[in-house]
């Protein structure tokens, strides 16, 4: 059987309550991932997402596609749009690319995030306005009777490459290269291969529902390290604008430093609780594949690119924190000696005039 999985993920919140969720919406179910091996391990998310069928919310899918809505207590909400395709190559692929290059899917995915965020807005904490998004399509091809992988790859290897890049035309030989050695197998007859924007899966059902599920997480972190990227860019700029507004318009003893240091220290303390908390929302222990599924998919998305560049934003406010802490110190300290010396002045002032001896 060969299919599509189109997911389009959105930041809809701060962060999602899925307690209050099971309360508002009674047909949820928690994800799970499935062991490739037979190995001890430790694969499970800390507080799993709940998948919702878009049916049992009342919301259609797309013509043609399945729906479902996924719940990432961190805000995320993830729209799978699902199909069929032709098993047949050549069919396979114009299909695919036609999903790919379709512009209405996405407008039709983000109209059916926003209805069901409506209906769990009770659930969401500080919701978004405008979402930042991030899509990402499946294709999958289930394994038959133990067929190996690497005839397949070695058969339509220019195909899946020309799949994944969006490509009509054929592929150089360097370039389908590239795309293909990024590619990962545990038995035989199995093997993902990520890209950026797309992944080929070759698997059993279970199998390709599993690595759909680590697919579908390595891009909802994505999406948030790219929210907390550019939460901190804006914040940081607007930190700066205050740190160089003149000092007499902020009043006396540091009170500049002190309310920067304060408003500092707290994006500082809720980024890094953030940031924690999405990192740590998945733990592989004893799972082998996954965790170099994961690592693999990762790095084909950039993800830590963007960790990065939020880790190093990071560090930059705690640089910003230290300096406005001091510079507060020192402000304090200025306005204690100016204090200190008009006592002075003013006592010799009182003496001079007799009113003091």
């Amino acid at each position: 059987m060969t299919g599509v999985t189109a997911f389009f993920l959105f930041d809809v919140g701060e962060a999602i309550n899925l307690d209050q969720v099971r309360r508002v919406i009674q047909t949820t179910s928690p994800s799970r991932l499935a062991s490739r091996s037979a190995m001890p391990a430790y694969v499970q998310y800390q507080q799993p997402p709940l998948a919702v069928g878009g049916d049992s919310v009342g919301i259609e899918g797309v013509a043609g596609f399945r729906l479902r809505f996924k719940i990432f207590d961190y805000g995320v909400v993830s729209v799978a749009l699902s199909r069929s395709l032709p098993d047949d190559w050549p069919e396979l692929i114009e299909a695919g690319l036609q999903v790919q290059e379709d512009a209405a899917l996405p407008a039709a995915a983000e109209a059916r995030c926003r209805a069901f965020a409506s209906q769990i807005a009770s659930a969401i904490t500080t919701p978004r306005d405008a979402y930042l998004t991030e899509d990402y399509f499946v294709f999958t091809v289930t394994a038959s009777a133990g067929e190996p992988a690497e005839p397949l790859i070695e058969a339509h290897g220019d195909d899946i490459a020309r799949l994944l890049r969006v490509e009509r035309d054929t592929l150089s030989r360097q370039e389908r290269d590239e795309v293909l050695r990024h590619r990962l197998s545990y038995l035989a007859h199995d093997v993902v291969v990520p890209t950026w924007n797309a992944a080929f899966v070759y698997d059993t059902e279970a199998g390709a529902a599993s690595a759909i599920e680590i697919l579908e997480f390595a891009n909802s972190q994505l999406l948030e390290f790219r929210y907390y990227d550019e939460l901190l860019n804006t914040q940081l700029g607007d930190i700066y604008r205050q740190l160089q507004t003149p000092a007499w318009l902020k009043g006396w003893g540091g009170r500049r430093y002190t309310r920067a240091a304060q408003r500092v220290h707290s994006l500082f303390i809720d980024v890094n609780t953030l940031t924690d908390r999405t990192e740590n929302a998945l733990k592989f222990v004893g799972e082998v594949y996954a965790a170099r599924l994961f690592a693999l998919a990762a790095a084909r998305l950039g993800l830590d690119n963007w960790k990065a560049s939020v880790r190093e934003k990071l560090k930059t406010l705690d640089d910003i924190y230290r300096f406005a802490v001091e510079q507060t110190a020192m402000a304090r300290g200025e306005f204690l000696e100016l204090a200190v010396v008009g006592i002075l002045v003013f006592e010799l002032v009182l003496f001079f005039i007799g009113i003091m001896k």
